[in-house]
């Protein structure tokens, strides 16, 4: 009897001992997935987007061909606004979006003809970026789209006095920035540069005017797929940034756009260069979920 008593009482504690493992492993358990959770709230709370925006004003001279209007050269001086937007979150790639209106007032050689136009161009792609090749140095490459709208307006001539100006564009981008201080400033030394690959542009024939093109509908190959060769343009942009406090810095630049193309009989180019100056902020925002 005694063994048999003593062989129940192991198996009880034994059996309590059992059920005390499993509901403590069993609340081990739901405190590991709680913790995970946790941790992946606390990942998702704080990974920010972080927004770069830039907004930049400058002037230079500018220098213009449009055979449509005149067989003259023209040159003068024009006004830029440039407004940069870039969106990452995470750090290889971002989203890149930019604004650009360009206003100028040129003349011929002999003074006696005049040229003004206004162009609006926006740009929008994708970019990657490569930061641990060299401390300080970061490279990017991607592809944006580029959408042109603009006019040029001779005053002085007679039939045909302006021109419509549209096109769409693919542009492979390559950059390079880096970073440094200077005389107890941080700085960034930045560097982008965009050639349209290939796309569409709109152009009348030579002679051709607006009112047989939109009032007769008299349609004469006036879309124009383009490439490199009809479309030999180039943009480059190069800037110092100094900061002036923790998210805003100072920025001057300049702005080189080479834009030329030669479709249906027509010559064009607008070369222009602007000095540019402005304002850099970066900002988060961080998405907090219930």
């Amino acid at each position: 009897m005694t063994i048999r008593l003593i062989t129940t009482k192991v198996k009880t504690a034994l059996s309590i001992a059992a059920q005390r493992c499993m509901l403590t492993a069993a609340a081990l358990s739901v405190c590991t997935t709680i913790g995970a959770q946790d941790g992946i709230d606390s990942t998702a709370t704080m990974s920010p987007t972080v927004y770069t925006r830039s907004y930049m004003v400058g002037t230079g001279p500018v220098r213009l061909l449009d055979t449509y209007l005149s067989q003259e050269h023209f040159k003068g001086s024009g006004f830029t606004f440039l407004s940069t937007s870039e969106k990452r979150k995470g750090q290889r790639w971002f989203t890149m979006t930019e604004h650009q209106a360009d206003i100028s007032y040129t003349h011929d050689r002999s003074d006696n003809f005049n040229d003004i136009s206004g162009i609006y161009k926006f740009y929008c792609g994708r970019l990657r970026e490569w930061n641990k090749l060299y401390p300080g140095l970061t490279l990017r490459t991607g592809v944006m789209g580029m959408a042109t709208l603009g006019f040029i307006y001779n005053t002085t001539a007679g039939n045909n006095p302006a021109q419509a100006l549209a096109a769409l564009q693919i542009m492979p981008t390559l950059g390079a920035s880096y970073r440094f201080a200077a005389w107890g400033k941080p700085m960034m030394l930045r560097y982008e540069a965009q050639l349209p690959l290939a796309g569409l542009i709109f152009s009348p024939q030579y002679g051709q005017s607006y009112y047989e093109i939109f009032s007769k509908g008299d349609y004469d190959h006036n879309i124009v797929p383009t490439t490199m060769v009809a479309y030999p343009s180039f943009r480059q942009l190069i800037t110092l940034d100094v900061g002036l406090c923790k998210h805003v810095s100072m920025r001057i630049g300049y702005l080189g756009d080479y834009e030329q193309s030669d479709v249906n009989s027509i010559k064009h180019h607008i070369y222009s260069h602007r000095i540019m100056i402005g304002v850099v902020k970066s900002f988060q925002l961080i998405k907090h979920k219930p």
